[in-house]
């Protein structure tokens, strides 16, 4: 691939427009947005109206005047589109961890004879410590069986109480079947948990489509939603009316306004909902889902594997001399929308990329991680990235104390 071709698929690009709806620093190369997008450039004028004119004009009257109290719903349909979920069944609010464990509680609650909950070792491990906590706190004889990835499928049996899966490896990129292992977890009478915190916006997901049962995700990676932006849980229709909350709030009841003392929980999806939500933040996030208005996820798709294809075949043919060795399935169509890198000095050579405003990630124990959002990363950029990359392993660049000092996040 020369640069050339680079420049070339840009300009055929279907989406090469949407990179001027966000703001991308000067002279940046910004690989990280699996990690925290980039910026919608009209995303501060929306903030700053709900603070000033909403917040600050209307105060209290705004929970009805400007639709505050139905938000959390309003985003979860946006983002139901997204993940190929119906109307009705997603709701925007809390934090993965906090939706994870509702959902635990709900699964535990619809599958009561069974106590193993199955997991893989590509699952981000603050899932793997939620699950821990709710097993410990329950102390019922729950077992949480952690295999590897690829393992999974061979794991589930009909001991098997739910099964707690991360769609896209947070390292690797490994893409799971979703269909299939839903297919078979169902088969054996068990329940399914998915984690859409590397697939929401970045891959086609069809939750309706594999039957899944429930799923979480974040908003603000290929969604950018903002550092910290609200969670979401989804629960397939069919079985929103039988989740017996764990975390029963005000929001979640069935009449919230009528301060009874006992909990009813409300119909479908909102019995999920437990406390007051953050306005501010949920209308960022709603703002930033705009720039998705006319975009279709076949397209991103298309786009990322070709943007991921591009990234690996340059760093095979200008980095391998160096040790640097490509993590996750040689097959492009196994991956998520990100590129992981093996090398023994990972973390050094990604902090020297950094300094050179190629921003990219660094997981433990040794990879760089990068990864391609379609809606703003060029080809150009890959090309660029790779060759700055290239550089720095040419020169040892990254052989210097302030590259070497680990910071504290990474």
């Amino acid at each position: 691939m020369k640069l050339t071709d680079c420049e070339a698929l840009d300009r055929a690009d279907p989406l090469r427009e949407k990179r001027a709806a966000f703001t991308i620093p000067a002279g940046m190369i910004y690989l990280d947005g699996n990690s925290l997008g980039v910026l919608p450039r009209h995303v501060p004028e929306r903030v700053m109206a709900v603070a000033q004119q909403q917040w600050g004009e209307t105060l209290i009257t705004s929970w009805n005047d400007h639709g505050w109290f139905h938000l959390p719903r309003k985003v979860g349909d946006r983002i139901a589109r997204l993940i190929g979920a119906p109307q009705g069944s997603v709701i925007a609010g809390d934090t993965i961890s906090v939706n994870l464990f509702k959902l635990l509680a709900a699964a535990a609650k619809m599958n009561p004879s069974r106590r193993v909950i199955l997991s893989d070792s590509g699952n981000f491990p603050s899932d793997l410590y939620v699950a821990q906590g709710f097993r410990d706190l329950l102390d019922d004889g729950y077992e949480l069986k952690v295999v590897a990835p690829e393992d999974v499928m061979e794991a589930i049996d009909t001991t098997i109480a739910f099964t707690m899966i991360t769609e896209v490896d947070y390292r690797t990129a490994r893409l799971h079947d979703m269909k299939a292992v839903t297919a078979k977890a169902h088969a054996a009478g068990a329940l399914t948990i998915w984690d859409l915190a590397h697939s929401a916006g970045a891959t086609p997901v069809n939750l309706a489509g594999a039957e899944a049962d429930f799923a979480v995700g974040c908003t603000y990676k290929y969604l950018n939603g903002g550092p910290g932006a609200p969670a979401f849980l989804y629960v397939r229709p069919d079985l929103q009316d039988k989740v017996q909350p764990a975390l029963a709030g005000w929001w979640g009841h069935e009449a919230p306004f009528a301060f009874d003392l006992d909990y009813r929980p409300a119909a479908g999806i909102i019995r999920n909902q437990c406390g007051t939500q953050p306005i501010l933040s949920l209308a960022a996030l709603d703002a930033a889902l705009d720039v998705w208005d006319d975009v279709g996820m076949q397209a991103v798709r298309k786009k990322s594997l070709a943007l991921c294809g591009a990234f690996i075949e340059l760093v095979r043919q200008r980095c391998e001399r160096h040790g640097v060795t490509v993590a996750g399935p040689s097959d492009i169509n196994a991956r998520g929308s990100h590129v992981s890198l093996h090398h023994d000095q990972g973390y050094a050579v990604m902090q020297a990329l950094i300094a050179a405003n190629v921003i990219g990630d660094f997981r433990a124990p040794d990879m760089m991680r990068f990864g391609f959002t379609p809606l703003y990363t060029s080809f150009t950029d890959v090309w660029n990235a790779v060759g700055i990359l290239a550089r720095i392993l040419d020169n040892r660049e990254w052989d210097q104390p302030q590259f070497l000092a680990r910071k504290a996040v990474t």
